[in-house]
């Protein structure tokens, strides 16, 4: 029953680093990350463009950025000069890699602009294109043209892994899912068997495209672990089926050049070392080469000295293996050794080891150096993968560090795991915020930190602070403990309060976030089961901290009920206010409607009646500048701050460092996003468009421009107003454009400055979306680089109104190139 628990809060990195007062660890410190995220184009690649006064002239330009499909270029011989750059898209600019115009006979001409610069074209080309290094052809075209490189590994891709447990023979394996460059693989034959999956990071060193093992001189055999699954013809033609569909499966060998190396290595069998399990990286044990396959490859095992052992832990290593250490590292660096199991004490000797083994120790010369100076640093938090249970990923704490290995302490994971050692370059471990842009389940915490003490900068006697959770269980206490407490149906008995997520939330409220709330809170004592509906509609904002303001007390107002403390958290700022609340039944549906009317959204949004299908007050009929002209007649006196600044509101600030900025944009182009909410609000009225509005903005002003652009959506033809007299321009340009009728840009929006970009946005649909361009000083360079994902994150825009607002910025990138582009 949803009405009968209040779900726990989605759980939120920021706030989990404020809470513990951890900082997490720096992006750059996971380089395979920063691999997966590059487009295949770098800075300084050179390419051959048409040139944009001559069609059918080209010249050599440089990469000077990358974003997404669009690339920064400068033609070459403008050398430091950036006022001739330009933006190109990848999928509709004509671009070639380098030596293209000589194989297709066409021209290469120096631009106008730089004609003077260039006195002897041949003599310059060869100068500039000497050790260049060209873009790829494949991601420039053809079917991979405009692509990020591992969007290519998609479902259904072959590509082939090494046996890393008992020989080096390799199998094909099916991807099944790609998170972000970290694939679950299946082995060809398996199909649905899910049994035998791995999960493993693209450029795991095992990892290769088809056709590497027959270049290397490895045998294609199914591992030991599925060989008797299958007869051996079977597998015989599961093989000729492969070869024959290679073409359509085959993932481009460029992908694989980031792979490290593997180099040579200089191990003999029976050599001793220390090693660290793969499967099981929670102790440091003394371990033997059992066998040496080539340069390259060897086979290390765990010690186990029982005679009844049934099995053996052994798998193969390379030089640069992580878990492998010389004799006496774990003494040096004061970790324990686990001594083998079988061996007779606990205190283990390396010298009386080795003498009992008759065997030598690899000398110091096998192992790579390692390095301290990687970023980590004790109690930084990170995502990592649980190596008992590879489909998860849980928050970890580094506990520990020595040379280039981490200790790790998991959380949240479904069963309890040890410290796992880690190497610093473990392809297993992410960046905070990570799952959250890959769209993959990030393991939670078990249980929410609540009693964490603050400092705060303002002091007042303040009640106890309960988490949502806290009031929960309460109130369910107060529902079996009823005879105890309080009086069903009494004078201080709260009946249920239902949220009724379709009816109009307003501007300060996310629709989506009101739809993931519980059904209904209660009932319970008034007191409770109010604050724990307002603390629950503040964590549902847009802005809690604005929020918070519109409910705190008014100290001119009359006193007639019951003064909480409640807070709010918003960009690295805790907020806290005295909001007044009711302690009696027969007052609580006129509490809840007259808080409605604060927030500026449907009076029947929460409270004690069910709003089962067609609202009482029709608000899915009423657009969001209606709401706005009717409660900004009533509110103008509200606006801003309350007299005497904010009296009962506090601000905690944080201490300095504390907590790092998100970083999500670093993976925007892969967010999945979802949405449980039904939008009933009419087209024409973007449900987030009040979102990040300032504070201190006049509302009735606010209604009057609302109001106006309204009554321009009548007219077939639309030019451009602006009622922010601070950013008007002194010489606006008109941009006439017609309804659902292809975009006329009277100027290149390439040069168009934030307030060109407003007033554009003033003239459409979006016009209450302008504030945010205004406040995030998009200029026509950042327009054109904004697609339905960024505009989602960036801007928390939901869905409906993101993809109007996209389909305007898609009008004016189109125009853009059909009218300035050439």
């Amino acid at each position: 029953d949803a009405g009968s628990s209040v779900e726990e809060m989605e759980f939120n990195w920021d706030e989990y680093l404020e809470d513990t007062g951890a900082t997490a660890a720096p992006h750059g410190s996971f380089k395979h990350v920063d691999t997966s995220l590059q487009n295949g184009f770098a800075p300084g690649m050179k390419l051959e463009v048409a040139v944009k006064s001559d069609q059918n002239t080209y010249w050599v330009a440089t990469i000077i950025t990358t974003c997404g499909q669009l690339l920064l270029l400068r033609y070459d011989g403008y050398g430091e000069d950036r006022k001739a750059d330009f933006w190109c898209d990848i999928l509709t600019a004509d671009l070639h890699p380098i030596g293209w115009c000589e194989q297709n006979k066409k021209i290469l001409k120096v631009p106008e602009g730089i004609k003077d610069k260039i006195p002897d074209q041949e003599e310059f080309l060869q100068r500039v294109l000497k050790g260049a290094c060209s873009a790829p052809a494949n991601l420039l075209e053809g079917l991979h043209r405009g692509k990020n490189p591992l969007d290519l590994i998609a479902p259904g891709s072959r590509l082939e892994l090494q046996n890393t447990r008992d020989s080096l023979e390799a199998w094909i394996v099916n991807v099944v899912e790609n998170v972000g460059g970290r694939l679950k693989l299946r082995y060809e034959g398996l199909e649905d068997l899910d049994k035998f999956d791995q999960w493993l990071f693209y450029l795991d060193p095992f990892l290769h495209q088809v056709g590497w093992a027959a270049q290397h001189g490895y045998s294609l055999q199914p591992p030991l672990a599925i060989r008797s699954l299958r007869s051996e013809t079977d597998w015989q033609e599961i093989l000729k089926k492969v070869k024959e569909e290679e073409e359509e499966s085959s993932v481009p060998t460029d992908l694989f050049k980031d792979k490290p190396v593997i180099g040579v290595h200089s191990f003999s069998e029976g050599m001793k070392l220390e090693a660290v399990d793969p499967t099981a990286p929670f102790v440091i044990s003394p371990a033997t080469v059992l066998k040496v396959y080539n340069d390259k490859y060897f086979l290390i095992e765990i010690d186990d000295l029982r005679p009844e052992r049934v099995s053996s832990q052994r798998y193969v290593c390379h030089v640069n293996s992580a878990g492998i250490f010389p004799v006496q590292w774990s003494l040096k660096n004061g970790l324990h050794l686990s001594p083998p199991p079988g061996y007779p004490g606990q205190d283990f000797d390396w010298a009386d080891y080795l003498k009992q083994c008759g065997a030598e120790a690899a000398p110091q010369s096998c192992f790579p150096l390692l390095t301290s100076d990687h970023g980590f640093k004790e109690n930084m938090k990170l995502e990592a993968v649980n190596p008992v249970d590879p489909e998860e990923v849980c928050i970890a704490t580094v506990t520990k560090l020595k040379d280039s290995y981490l200790w790790l302490q998991l959380e949240g994971s479904k069963k309890p795991v040890p410290e796992c050692i880690v190497s610093v370059e473990s392809m297993n471990i992410f960046p905070v915020g990570w799952c959250e842009t890959n769209g993959y389940q990030l393991r939670p915490p078990r249980k929410a930190i609540v009693n964490k003490q603050k400092k705060i900068a303002v002091v007042q006697p303040e009640k106890q602070i309960l988490s949502s959770r806290t009031v929960h269980d309460g109130l369910k206490n107060q529902e079996l403990n009823s005879s105890d407490s309080v009086v069903i149906n009494g004078k201080y008995c709260c009946p249920k309060i239902y949220f009724n997520h379709r009816c109009f939330s307003g501007p300060y409220l996310n629709k989506g976030r009101i739809a993931e709330l519980p059904q209904s809170v209660g009932p319970g004592n008034c007191v409770l089961v109010l604050k724990e509906v307002l603390t629950l509609l503040i964590n549902a904002a847009y802005k809690p901290s604005r929020v918070l303001r519109e409910l705190q007390l008014d100290e001119e107002a009359a006193w007639h009920g019951h003064g909480e403390t409640l807070k709010a958290k918003y960009k690295g700022k805790s907020y806290r206010a005295t909001v007044e609340v009711v302690r009696t039944a027969d007052r609580v549906a006129d509490f809840c409607r007259k808080t409605c009317i604060k927030l500026e959204c449907c009076p029947n949004l929460f409270g004690p009646q069910m709003v089962l299908d067609k609202c009482s007050e029709n608000c899915s009929v009423l657009t969001k500048t209606k709401y706005t002209h009717y409660y900004g007649k009533r509110k103008n006196k509200r606006i801003g701050r309350p007299p005497g600044g904010h009296s009962n509101m506090e601000v905690a600030m944080k201490k300095p460092n504390k907590r790092r900025k998100r970083r999500k944009h670093f993976f925007v182009h892969k967010k999945k996003r979802s949405s449980t909410s039904v939008d009933n609000t009419p087209a024409g009225s973007p449900q987030g468009s009040g979102a990040e509005e300032e504070d201190d903005q006049d509302e009735s002003e606010l209604s009057h421009s609302l109001a106006q652009d309204r009554d321009k959506r009548k007219r077939k033809l639309r030019t451009f107003s602006f009622s922010d007299d601070e950013n008007k321009p002194p010489s606006p340009k008109d941009i006439k454009m017609e309804v659902a009728e292809k975009l006329q840009l009277d100027s290149n929006p390439l040069e168009w400055s934030v307030a060109d970009v407003v007033r554009f946005l003033k003239s459409t649909d979006c016009a209450p979306l302008a504030r945010i361009f205004l406040d995030q000083e998009i200029d026509g360079q950042a327009l054109l680089l904004l697609t339905l994902p960024t505009v989602q994150e960036c801007m928390d825009l939901k869905l409906g109104p993101a993809i109007k607002l996209c389909h305007h910025i898609e009008r004016v990138k189109l125009a853009f190139y059909q009218q300035f582009a050439n």
